[in-house]
């Protein structure tokens, strides 16, 4: 089976917008066009500071992952911010989400960032026995105003 993690990539929009649709249905968040499309154009714009990977199996995208540079200032340096990483439903359970991560940290690696960081809901439950396999979880809260 033909597999590869790449950059997002214009051709990918259809299938993209599928996936993505899917995050946000998991989340129990409202999606729209106008969203899609934003997100979107933030993710081809090399000026942009969100840019996105994928897991392609078969000519098929079967999971994103979408990130940012970030300054962390008490180190006084920038690190990776990992603001979406989904795995289609019957894709799950492969190790395509740990692959996903490895290929950000070599992304954040040579970028001279050195930590990447994320968030998830407390009750996803599948995803966190991932995180706590690759990733120290912190005693930080997270507040919204």
């Amino acid at each position: 089976m033909m597999t590869l993690i790449r950059k997002i990539q214009l051709k990918d929009k259809t299938q993209w917008q599928k996936l993505y649709r899917d995050y946000a249905k998991f989340y129990k968040v409202e999606m729209n066009k106008q969203i899609l499309e934003t997100v979107w154009s933030w993710l081809n714009n090399k000026k942009h500071e969100v840019s996105g990977i994928v897991y392609e199996v078969e000519g098929n995208i079967v999971a994103l992952a979408h990130f940012r540079k970030m300054p962390r200032p008490l180190k006084g340096k920038y690190i990776c911010f990992l603001d979406d990483l989904f795995v289609a439903r019957k894709h799950r359970g492969k190790g395509i989400g740990e692959k996903l991560i490895a290929e950000l940290k070599k992304i954040s690696n040579s970028n001279g960032w050195n930590l990447i960081r994320w968030l998830t809901a407390y009750d996803n439950l599948k995803a966190k026995k991932l995180y706590d396999r690759v990733a120290k979880k912190t005693s930080w809260e997270l507040y919204e105003l």
